[in-house]
């Protein structure tokens, strides 16, 4: 059994044994005195026949003696009342068979009379040391399992996501101080306002005035019922579960009769509660400090967006400016070339803002909980045929080659998705690769995996930024790390290529890698897992439905 199953267990074996330690001191002596009748009376039985084998042998003194030691022994068993009474009837009996005149009770000697008192007293001194001595050991195994229970209820809460979860544990502790069954009220936050009900948990059956004790207690973080100094009127017990600042839930711990150490049960059973009032104030805290990092986090993504996009748009929209401006205002004294040139100028700056908003937006789109993606059965051939014609579109030199192993399945994905990750990693791979090189696209089956790969013959990526370039808005400065870089500051680029990739990777269920390869250059691989694809549906004949 693991510790983390373990310990609800344990506090509520915790609980039972603190309800067994905390009955009455009445009940408590008569429980211990059942078993220590028994080892008692064989104390006294072996005394009287020790006693009488050696009348004759020795005085009366030296038989007192043995009278004493055997009050003494019977003592650790016998409650103080019982043994008072054992001892007063055995030095009767004494001074009846060994106390001369011997058959009666009456003393010859005025030294008899001494002595018969003396072991009177020595007895019942004995008796009430005893008694003494287990009502302190029992009060300190009390404590014990007080301190077991608190740590073991402080265990249970510590491990739990939630601790109002854990709830019936503390119901189960609270419930074997008194014997009733504990009623819970739990919120998931402080009430702000004296008359705001916040969403809360009610464990156990209480009535509608039992409920207002509740909150009254839950909102002015004070005991109520008998012995509190206020409603002591109550009939119960309504114990609020106090934090730092506030209280976050209150106890209902009904009385069927005042306990004998009231208030220490009462201390007992706040030390409980107040531990779940801290456990919730401290998960509310981290909630709450979860979602300020959250939301620090998406306006540092928003900051960090509007950066780059005031940095990376303000280049191309200038010289788009520029271009139109000078087609503008002096078309009739540029050439025809001149013009094609600005032409061609504003077109390639336009399809760069539009590549980089798209990307931009699309990776947004990824980030949204609950994104369903359009999934549909496609083609891995039809997905690299139409990333090659957009390749050679911007590249009229045919540096793009593509090479699929045959018999490729079927995959279940979002084509347009999937055209969008390859065309980035195609473009990337024909900008910043060797000019003279290729660039392959190559597909192929391993194992139960598709693998598409963009390969070129750059000078690669150095080894500190390999994972680093999927982070979004992270461009490498090939000054500094010696690398050509993706999205580089020096070119084009607000570095969310590569992240939206892996995005749209990880959102098929798959992963984008980097290898770096043997001969230089870079290979970029996204692997999709191959699904089964369903049996095609048939009529009742055997033919396919149409």
């Amino acid at each position: 059994m693991s510790v983390h199953a373990a310990a609800p267990w344990t506090c509520l074996q915790l609980g039972r044994a603190t309800l067994r330690a905390m009955t009455t001191s009445r009940d408590r002596t008569h429980r211990s005195a059942s078993p220590g009748r028994w080892p008692a009376a064989v104390v006294w039985a072996a005394a009287g026949l020790l006693m009488g084998w050696l009348d004759g042998r020795i005085d009366v003194a030296n038989l007192a003696m043995l009278l004493v030691m055997a009050s003494a022994l019977a003592a650790l068993w016998l409650p103080p009342i019982p043994s008072m009474l054992a001892c007063a009837a055995a030095v009767l009996a004494f001074n009846v068979a060994f106390v001369p005149p011997r058959g009666t009770f009456s003393v010859d000697l005025h030294q008899h009379a001494v002595l018969l008192v003396t072991m009177l007293a020595v007895g019942w001194i004995v008796a009430l040391l005893m008694a003494r001595q287990r009502q302190l050991a029992a009060r300190e195994r009390l404590h014990a399992l007080r301190a077991e229970q608190l740590q073991g209820l402080g265990e249970v809460l510590r491990n739990a996501d939630d601790p109002r979860s854990q709830g019936p544990q503390l119901g189960d502790a609270l419930s074997s101080l008194t014997g009733t069954r504990a009623t819970l009220l739990m919120v998931s936050s402080a009430p702000s306002e004296p008359s705001e009900v916040p969403a809360h948990v009610l464990l156990g059956e209480a009535t509608p005035d039992e409920q207002a004790g509740l909150w009254l207690s839950l909102r002015q973080s004070r005991a109520l019922g008998p012995g509190t100094g206020r409603h002591d009127e109550q009939p119960h017990w309504y114990l609020p579960m106090r934090g730092r600042q506030s209280s976050f839930g209150a106890a209902l711990l009904p009385l069927a009769g005042l306990p004998a150490d009231a208030e220490t049960v009462r201390a007992h059973a706040q030390a409980l509660c107040d531990q779940m009032g801290v456990a919730i104030e401290r998960a509310i805290g981290a909630q709450a400090a979860a979602a300020a990092r959250e939301e620090a986090q998406g306006q540092r993504l928003r900051n960090t967006l509007l950066a780059a996009i005031s940095h990376d748009y303000r280049t191309p929209l200038a010289t788009i400016l520029g271009a139109a401006t000078s087609l503008h205002d002096q078309a009739d004294r540029l050439s025809a070339e001149q013009r094609r040139r600005l032409a061609t100028t504003i077109a390639d700056e336009a399809g760069r803002l539009a590549r980089l908003t798209d990307n931009t937006l699309q990776l947004a789109r990824l980030d949204t909980p609950g994104l369903s993606l359009q999934l549909d059965w496609e083609s891995a051939e039809e997905i690299v045929g139409t990333v090659l014609r957009r390749a050679r579109q911007l590249d009229t030199t045919p540096r793009v080659k593509a090479r699929l192993e045959p018999g490729l399945p079927l995959l279940r994905c979002d084509a347009v998705l999937m055209v969008q990750l390859l065309d980035n990693l195609v473009y990337n791979a024909v900008k910043y690769g060797d000019s003279t090189a290729p660039v392959e696209i190559v597909v192929r089956r391993i194992a139960d995996r598709v693998v598409f790969a963009v390969r070129d013959r750059g000078p690669g990526i150095a080894p500190a930024w390999r994972e680093r370039v999927f982070d979004v808005f992270q461009r490498v400065d090939p000054a500094v790390h010696g690398a050509v870089s993706f999205d580089a500051p020096s070119r084009h680029g607000a570095g969310v290529g590569l992240a939206l990739c892996r995005a749209i990777a990880r959102a098929h269920g798959g992963e984008l890698t980097l290898r770096q390869r043997s001969h230089g250059g870079s290979s970029f691989e996204c692997s999709l897992a191959v699904v089964a694809p369903p049996e095609p549906r048939t009529d009742m004949k055997g033919v396919p439905a149409s």
